[in-house]
Parts: C-alpha cells; sequence; structure tokens
C-alpha cells in the first residue's frame, strides 16, 4: 500500500508542476513592423473620418476589403428619393412592384 501511494504521489506533483515549468518558456517577440493589415486599417480608420454606426461599419469592411475602393452607397432615403423620381408616372401595381425592385437593389 505504501509503495502505490508513493507512486501517486509522485505522479500527482509531476502532473501539478508542470504548468509551472511549461509558462518558463520565452516570450514571443513582438512585431517590429505593422503589417499590411495593420496599415489598412490604419489608412482606412483614418479615412473613415466622422462616420458612424452602420455607414462607417460598411466604409470598413469595403475599404480592408482587397480592392480597397469603397463603393458609393445611398442611404435608404436617397434611394427612396432617386426610385420615386424614376417612378414618375406609374401606377397602381405596377408602380408597386417597381417600387419594390428599386429599392431593394443596393447601389
Amino acid at each position: 500500500m505504501k509503495i502505490q501511494s508513493a507512486i501517486a504521489a509522485i505522479v500527482l506533483g509531476g502532473v501539478l508542476a508542470a504548468p509551472a515549468f511549461a509558462q518558463t518558456a520565452a516570450p514571443a517577440a513582438a512585431p517590429s513592423a505593422p503589417n499590411s493589415q495593420q496599415s489598412k486599417m490604419k489608412t482606412c480608420n483614418t479615412q473613415a473620418g466622422d462616420k458612424k454606426g452602420d455607414d462607417r461599419k460598411a466604409f470598413m469592411k469595403q475599404c480592408l476589403s482587397a480592392a480597397g475602393v469603397p463603393a458609393p452607397t445611398m442611404t435608404q432615403q436617397e434611394r427612396m428619393k432617386a426610385c420615386n423620381a424614376q417612378a414618375d408616372g406609374k401606377k397602381g401595381d405596377d408602380r408597386k412592384a417597381f417600387m419594390k425592385t428599386c429599392l431593394s437593389t443596393k447601389s
């Protein structure tokens, strides 16, 4: 019985001491120069300026993409004005169908 207790104590001591030895590894070196993603993020943040909320989120997504050039997007209100102008002369179901299609396009 004493031998089994001694072996169990040694194994338990080794298991408990292992994390202490694992933490003594040298820390990873900090990157000295920013990578391209960090550079893009910095540039896009500067360009985003005063944008907030969904406008900023959409701008940052576009800016950080491979193209890097944000496409001009219309707000819902601007889209509504443009669609109303294009729907001039249409009435009833034709106008309703046109407005539905026009407002659902993302441009």
